[in-house]
């Protein structure tokens, strides 16, 4: 497996990619409403992408329909929009963005609420972006991808949720998916060592109920077996020469005249 260490140019592609990915995922995301429909969302993110000279690198990726993905509620992942599918209040909708921009890509997503959440939505979603976080914080040059899992893991047990280990982060730079896998779960010291230049995405899916999967019938979307509510929250990341370097953090809100 032959891992990508990128140069100082190719790091500041993967860069402007990332910012682009995630101003699209911000200003969807501050759109999302109760009543709107899922084919609103790819309609936005086309234009978005388009209009901040990117495009949606998931449109055609290995024959998916659309150039984003809107996982609601039970969805673990790779939700297709549909104009047939509408946000209600209490949903709880996982967007995934990926751009790409000049040759790279950034990759990007959040889970939103749709009007106030319900006390099981507010717990698995709030769960899933602290193992995020917690996930991007064991990163540094000689730590492990195991040690990336663990974190992940230990914090989703702590809050009585579970992982699915059916689908991993993965390398990201010149495509979309390429080497190496980075699974959510995983033990301390174990997997490859981390080494500056290395780019790759977090993205831990976090349920309320049992961590079993299964493919829906339109052979994209996975839902939780049981049912219950699915959370997922992703970063493009690289690791530095001190640490690690969030590549999509949202854009801060301009501040206001004084």
């Amino acid at each position: 497996m032959s891992i990508e260490l990128y140069s100082s140019g190719d790091l500041a592609a993967l860069r402007r990619a990332g910012a682009v990915a995630a101003a699209t995922l911000a200003y969807v995301g501050d759109q999302l409403c109760s009543g709107m429909c899922t084919a609103e969302i790819d309609r936005l993110v086309r234009e978005d992408t388009r209009r901040r000279g990117g495009r949606p690198s998931q449109l055609g990726f290995q024959g998916f329909p659309a150039a984003v993905c809107t996982s609601r509620n039970d969805v673990v992942c790779h939700g297709i929009p549909s104009s047939e599918e509408w946000l209600e209040e209490g949903d709880i909708l996982n967007v995934d963005v990926t751009t790409c921009l000049q040759g790279f890509h950034g990759d990007t997503s959040r889970t939103f609420f749709i009007g106030p959440p319900g006390p099981e939505a507010r717990h698995v979603v709030e769960t899933a972006e602290q193992c995020l976080m917690a996930g991007i914080n064991a990163i540094r040059p000689g730590a492990q991808l195991g040690d990336i899992g663990w974190a992940i893991q230990r914090t989703a047990d702590a809050a009585g949720c579970t992982v699915v280990r059916d689908y991993c982060g993965h390398g990201i730079g010149r495509h979309m998916h390429q080497p190496p896998e980075v699974p959510p779960t995983g033990r301390p010291g174990t997997g490859l060592i981390l080494r500056p230049g290395m780019a790759f995405t977090v993205e831990p899916m976090v349920n309320q109920g049992r961590a079993q999967t299964r493919l829906d019938r339109d052979g994209w979307r996975v839902v939780t077996v049981d049912g219950s509510l699915s959370a997922q929250f992703e970063h493009t990341v690289i690791v530095t020469a001190d640490g690690h370097e969030v590549l999509t953090l949202a854009p801060e809100p301009p501040r206001p005249h004084s």
